[in-house]
């Protein structure tokens, strides 16, 4: 049969058009899912995306959504950063409407997210991961913790010497009041009252014993100085203008010290306590085939890689392994890291009586000291 030269450059340019074009990329599924996990994943796919509110920064989960835009390029991530403060009032008022946008909740303020389950904005799902993750970390399929952080100590080495610098709160309480004419204005934590964050992880703090309360009363002497923002307290500690951090969230200590030679993380040795940020799907959710695929993701090993890894926001995964994994921190410090079990008594704190009655405590200490 003969071919002819058009014939034959039309098909050598179709050839090539092929070969040029664009593969379209296909959802990756992970082994071991449900067979039927793929009408899950077409569902979210024409969808085309899903919404989350979040507290945590951009920068931090950066690396998971590009992940997670490769595992599933047809779902458009839309990723929307709310302050502590304001994401469980926004999203209370917009679920009181019937008007709430996000598809997914994810914050670190653990208490608020329970809040959320019990005023009935989190939908049920169980999650093909849940037997991948620690038992404490999920309730009632609501609710998930995605990462396990120590809340931390940090120091300027300029200004404190690693053979001074205290591993306890005890310790940390005693060389305060020794120290109080150096260290006058020079201790930075969260401002219990005004952070919910803050508030949060002291409270954890005080559930674990009384070693916090005389702690509390050196900060008095010392005249500590209070925040609601994480970034804030390290920018002034790697400035100089702070010497001590105290209950600092570990991802963003150890992030800054990687930065600055001069910031040193301390793990408080008596015991530490270990928070997570926990996702929910919403009831109202507009994608709610999305947010299930997200969370499974946020919940895969290969997400909770990044999460770990690249994210550097530790991983809760006992099978990943890192630094910035519950593998790495149980390797190093064992016992003596205490995680916020997930369950109604988050809620214990918040309630007005108990709340007022903290911080009645919290202010007899502080004047205590002055």
């Amino acid at each position: 049969m003969r071919i002819s030269r058009t014939s034959a450059l039309g098909r050598l340019i179709a050839c090539a058009c092929l070969v040029a074009a664009p593969v379209i990329a296909t959802a990756e599924i992970p082994d071991g899912y449900p067979a039927d996990y793929a009408v899950l994943v077409a569902k979210a796919e024409a969808e085309g995306s899903v919404v989350i509110y979040a507290n945590t920064e951009h920068t931090a989960v950066e690396p998971i959504v590009a992940d997670f835009q490769k595992a599933f390029p047809k779902i458009h991530v839309d990723y929307i950063e709310i302050k502590a403060a304001d994401l469980f009032s926004r999203v209370s008022s917009e679920a009181a409407a019937g008007a709430l946008k996000a598809d997914m909740v994810w914050s670190s303020a653990m208490d608020l997210q329970y809040q959320m389950v019990e005023d009935g904005i989190a939908a049920e799902y169980v999650s093909p991961e849940k037997g991948a993750v620690p038992s404490w970390s999920t309730s009632g399929d609501k609710i998930y913790g995605i990462t396990y952080e120590p809340v931390v100590m940090v120091y300027n080495s300029k200004l404190v010497s690693a053979e001074e610098m205290p591993d306890t709160r005890a310790g940390l309480a005693s060389w305060l009041t020794a120290n109080k004419a150096r260290m006058a204005g020079k201790v930075a934590t969260y401002d219990p009252e005004c952070s919910g964050l803050g508030f949060f992880a002291v409270s954890a703090d005080a559930a674990n014993g009384d070693a916090l309360w005389p702690l509390v009363t050196a900060f008095g002497a010392v005249d500590a100085k209070f925040y609601t923002s994480t970034g804030t307290m390290l920018e002034k500690i790697s400035a100089g203008e702070h010497a001590i951090g105290y209950n600092i969230i570990g991802p963003y200590a150890y992030l800054r010290a990687e930065r600055d030679p001069n910031v040193k993380v301390v793990v408080p040795k008596d015991y530490t306590v270990v928070l997570s940020r926990l996702a929910i799907i919403t009831e109202q959710a507009a994608h709610p085939a999305a947010a299930r695929v997200f969370l499974d993701y946020l919940l895969s090993h290969r997400g909770q890689t990044v999460v770990g890894n690249q994210a550097h926001l530790f991983a809760i995964r006992p099978d990943v392994e890192g630094t910035a994994t519950i593998a790495g921190l149980s390797a190093d410090y064992g016992d003596i890291l205490k995680p916020v079990t997930i369950g109604p008594e988050l809620l214990d704190a918040i309630q007005p009586l108990q709340r007022l009655a903290f911080f009645r405590k919290w202010n007899d200490a502080l004047k205590a000291g002055k």
